[in-house]
């Protein structure tokens, strides 16, 4: 029996059986639906998924096989394998695992089994996945989604959400998100949504608005750098457009949330200045 045929049985099983599956089965199931987190058939690969999902949804895992995943998954074999390449095949291997790794957090948020040892080093680098990912392809003809950037940010939202992670962290994230516009794309799937729900989540735990005020200028500060060193090239307007396409989304959320006006109003007024609104 395949690994297909494995979770489609697991699946039509009743409570008590899968549990008692996975009691027995559980190391080699999990073992195996890692080993094709990544694969090129989007139906296998999506099946694998809402399988891990029903998963922790249901409490299925010991916390030593929860521990297992996320030390898995976090791994430079999987969230950042061959992270750098652009057209290759591992964006699924990086995508989904930043996908799996999202979900195990936000179960974690609500039992806390998770050990610090693994936990603080991964809060500490979380910004690395946005910034080093360049494949940012979205739809994938006849292999289905990467959507890595959306994923990743997706992963750094729910990471600044967990009762253990420490705000002092938050500065990498930003740094990250601030360059994840300059990767020479203007995004088409909707990631800017996505991206700007990592600020939502700081402003969630009561970041500091001036902290993100700052942020924001330094966001604006790099079309003037980039002018200076390579002046009106096609990374600039590709650069610029995604750039004002994200902060645009962030203030139309703030705003409709009727949230940190201070923000909104830096916002405004670097997009109009660089849009020459008024002008």
């Amino acid at each position: 029996m395949d690994i297909k045929e494995t979770l489609q049985t697991l699946s039509s099983k009743s409570f008590t059986e899968r549990q008692d599956f996975l009691v027995k089965e559980g190391d080699w199931l999990l073992q195996q639906t890692l080993t094709h987190i990544g694969s090129t058939n989007a139906e296998l690969r999506d099946f694998i998924y809402r399988t891990f999902i029903d998963i922790l949804s249901d409490n299925l895992l010991s916390p030593q096989q929860l521990q297992f995943l996320f030390d898995t998954t976090t791994n430079e074999d999987f969230l950042y394998a061959n992270i750098g390449e652009k057209f290759t095949d591992s964006v699924f291997i990086r995508s989904f695992s930043a996908l799996l790794v999202a979900n195990i957090l936000t179960k974690d948020a609500e039992i806390l089994t998770l050990n610090d040892e693994s936990l603080q080093p991964f809060f500490k680098q979380i910004g690395r996945y946005l910034l080093l990912e360049q494949d940012t392809r979205g739809h994938i003809e006849g292999k289905g989604w990467a959507h890595s950037i959306a994923h990743g940010a997706d992963l750094a939202a729910i990471t600044i959400k967990h009762p253990k992670f420490d705000l002092q962290y938050a500065p990498s994230i930003l740094h990250a998100l601030k360059l994840t516009t300059w990767k020479d794309v203007v995004y088409i799937n909707d990631e800017e949504e996505r991206l700007v729900n990592i600020i939502e989540a700081l402003l969630d735990r009561s970041y500091s608005e001036e902290a993100i005020m700052e942020w924001v200028e330094q966001v604006f500060d790099k079309f003037e750098m980039h002018l200076v060193t390579q002046g009106y090239n096609e990374s600039f307007f590709s650069g610029r457009t995604c750039t004002l396409n994200v902060m645009k989304t962030l203030y139309f959320a703030l705003k409709m949330n009727n949230r940190a006006p201070k923000i909104q109003n830096i916002i405004y007024v670097q997009v109009a200045k660089w849009l020459k609104l008024g002008a």
